[in-house]
């Protein structure tokens, strides 16, 4: 409750927001248990779960981590900034999964158009309020926070802008998988690719690099160099995922159906 309280009072519109979308991620779940309609071979309600968990999470992270600057002139910015943008972007999401219609690379007329680059600019948009905040991160010595604590964090963003904006690859290409169409065999839930390469993979990894590392650094590695080294490791996986998708394979490759026996004569 001590550390709900001190969330709470680092970033009082962020706190709200992010235990929103937490809630919201449950009940999109549910809806995906209570519907049978897809979306290019998926639950329908498959994607705005995923992306409310995902705005939760990060609008609480990012609510912990201003609370380190002190003071922020930008503080609101980045708080209005994230609630408007991403807000604005699940009700879509949402709004289309309810139709059974696809949010993303949806540009079958001209208001689908519109709304699909509104999405990008929101997404684009909420990156660079994440980096305001890397910035101070970068500007600012912090010698409160361990040296492995304050890396990890820095580390984190970094990579969690980088691989935000590896989302235009997506964009640019129109597709999600490499070698393949989207919504074909897949990973439940998530539905990564099993059969072709998926960009969404490093993606993934690379924007919760803002939690991971961090995490490992309060609870596994304390010192700076195991710290860097991790990142190292950590960014070298992002990368190779990437590289691998790119070049049409699947992380994770669907197991052949086993073959049949004849039966005996």
């Amino acid at each position: 409750m001590e550390t709900l309280f001190l969330l709470k009072s680092r970033s009082e519109p962020l706190f709200y927001f992010g235990f929103l979308h937490v809630a919201l991620s449950l009940v999109f779940f549910i809806l995906s248990l209570s519907t049978e309609v897809q979306v290019a071979g998926v639950n329908a309600w498959y994607k705005p779960f995923k992306f409310a968990a995902s705005i939760g999470i990060l609008s609480l992270t990012v609510a912990w981590l201003i609370g380190y600057i002190q003071p922020m002139r930008e503080k609101s910015i980045v708080e209005w900034g994230l609630v408007i943008s991403l807000g604005l972007e699940i009700i879509y999401i949402a709004w289309r999964a309810n139709r059974g219609e696809a949010s993303h690379f949806n540009v079958s007329t001209p208001f689908n158009a519109f709304m699909y680059g509104l999405m990008a600019t929101g997404a684009t948009f909420a990156t660079l309020m994440v980096g305001i905040v890397a910035v101070r991160f970068f500007s600012n010595p912090f010698p409160e926070l361990h040296p492995s604590y304050l890396l990890a964090i820095r580390a984190g963003l970094l990579l969690f802008i980088v691989f935000s904006f590896q989302g235009f690859a997506m964009g640019s290409r129109m597709a999600h998988t490499v070698g393949a169409a989207d919504g074909g065999p897949g990973i439940p839930v998530l539905n990564w690719s099993t059969i072709a390469g998926d960009l969404r993979i490093a993606h993934f990894l690379g924007m919760h690099a803002l939690q991971i590392l961090p995490l490992m650094a309060v609870f596994l590695i304390k010192s700076t160099k195991g710290m860097a080294a991790t990142t190292a490791i950590y960014t070298l996986v992002c990368l190779f995922i990437l590289t691998q998708a790119l070049k049409g394979e699947p992380l994770l490759k669907r197991l052949p159906p086993k073959s049949q026996t004849n039966a005996p004569r």
